[in-house]
């Protein structure tokens, strides 16, 4: 690595999972000689099986609180590092990036921010546990596997969707999925972005065509909102995947793009004057 990239990767997971989603990616990575991070959400710093015994610190999950966490931890850096998110996730690290912060960064099947009212029939199915009593919102819900199975492994054998639901799965909180569900109508929701910001790192939206929880068509409808600012801004679709794309079958393709696109990007904002760029690609098929 050479003095313009950055060595640092750091992971946001999203709702429903922990930081434990990102265990084939932080393998892999490591093994290319990156550092890599993935810090949990403020109490979910524990594993999987303890917070099924124990959701309360779900309950308690902000999203204020959930970017603030992350901000410190990325400020206290030496430099800044490579952002990758999913999920949730994906709309933190939009969030993250807007705000100045990260050397480049990457979304996988990105929740939406405040601007994109877009809500599909399969994302209502998909959330409808968490969505159903939005006048209690700090509680911890539960998908069962056939639930999970529908809105993050609905292209997995039936056997590996059953071993990811039990490896992975935790309570959801249903304050964090309502603050973005009513982000649209609340001018100062913690969930806006400057999408015209020229001066933000490179941004790569990655779409799932089999996503149930948010179909290829809202990531493309977030990439393109993105398309006032001169800083760069890509998509890239892949065809048959679902929305938990980093342990799907042929996962490793899609972690090998994602991190030599945000290596590259990175590598030329440090070099480049920001420049406009939008790009589309696909893998199999065409974008619409």
């Amino acid at each position: 690595m050479d003095q313009h990239t950055p060595n640092t990767i750091l992971f946001i997971h999203g709702l429903y999972l922990t930081a434990r989603s990102w265990e084939p990616w932080m393998k892999r990575y490591q093994a290319r000689g990156y550092q890599v991070m993935a810090p949990a959400w403020p109490g979910l710093e524990v594993e999987v099986e303890a917070l099924r015994r124990d959701p309360s610190p779900i309950a308690r999950q902000s999203v204020p609180e959930i970017l603030a966490h992350y901000e410190r931890i990325i400020r206290g850096l030496p430099a800044p590092p490579i952002l990758i998110g999913h999920s949730f996730g994906g709309a933190f690290t939009q969030i993250l990036v807007s705000r100045g912060l990260g050397a480049a960064a990457v979304t996988l099947e990105s929740g939406t921010v405040r601007g994109i009212p877009d809500l599909p029939f399969s994302t209502l199915k998909s959330t409808f546990p968490l969505l159903r009593n939005p006048l209690n919102r700090m509680k911890a819900i539960a998908l069962t596997p056939t639930q999970f199975n529908y809105g993050f492994t609905n292209t997995f054998p039936k056997e590996q969707a059953r071993q990811a639901y039990e490896r992975y799965a935790i309570p959801g909180s249903r304050n964090v999925l309502l603050t973005g569900a009513f982000a649209n109508l609340n001018p100062n929701s913690a969930l806006r972005v400057n999408f015209r910001n020229d001066k933000r790192a490179p941004l790569l939206f990655i779409a799932g065509g089999a996503d149930h929880v948010i179909p290829a068509s809202v990531v493309r409808h977030m990439a393109n909102k993105y398309g006032r600012s001169t800083a760069i801004t890509a998509l890239k679709e892949y065809p048959g995947r679902s929305h938990f794309t980093m342990i799907q079958d042929g996962w490793e393709e899609v972690a090998d793009y994602a991190l030599s696109w945000a290596v590259e990007q990175a590598a030329m904002a440090t070099m480049l004057p920001a420049r406009e760029t939008v790009e589309q690609t696909t893998t199999g098929a065409s974008s619409s």
